[in-house]
């Protein structure tokens, strides 16, 4: 989501300033006729985590640990450059959403009383399986 003087709102917290984001446009490769030849549809947005005024030490630590130190978003998918750029916008706010979440610790378990029984019964078939498929042989040829 972009508020009115175009900065881009990630979460409740976090909100990048429209100044720190770079944009350059280019042709798009590929088939597309006159207008593809002579359109910037292209879009490349970067955004420098280390320069960045909106992060605290602790976002920019997390996400350059997750994302690097420039996170860079390549936009080719539609025809029309502003759609390009809305798209652009809406990948880095999920890219840096993603890296700023903070998942709950999985702690192992014993396994249940009926994963260990399917376990053994699929056992059971393979190998009833592959008896079936054997062919018995006389030792003395």
């Amino acid at each position: 989501m972009v508020d009115v003087s175009g900065d881009l709102i990630v979460t409740r917290r976090l909100t990048i300033p429209a100044g720190e984001l770079r944009w350059r446009f280019s042709g798009s490769g590929g088939p597309g006729g006159q207008h593809a030849n002579t359109s910037n549809t292209k879009v490349m947005l970067t955004w420098n985590l280390e320069t960045s005024g909106a992060l605290t030490d602790l976002q920019r630590v997390r996400l350059a640990s997750e994302l690097g130190p420039v996170i860079r978003i390549v936009v080719v998918d539609e025809r029309s450059q502003t759609r390009n750029r809305d798209l652009a916008l809406e990948r880095l706010r999920d890219r840096v959403r993603g890296a700023l979440a903070v998942h709950a610790r999985r702690w192992p378990t014993a396994p249940t009383k009926s994963s260990i029984d399917r376990r053994l019964a699929e056992k059971r078939l393979r190998s009833e399986r592959k008896t079936e498929r054997r062919v018995d042989r006389d030792p003395e040829e």
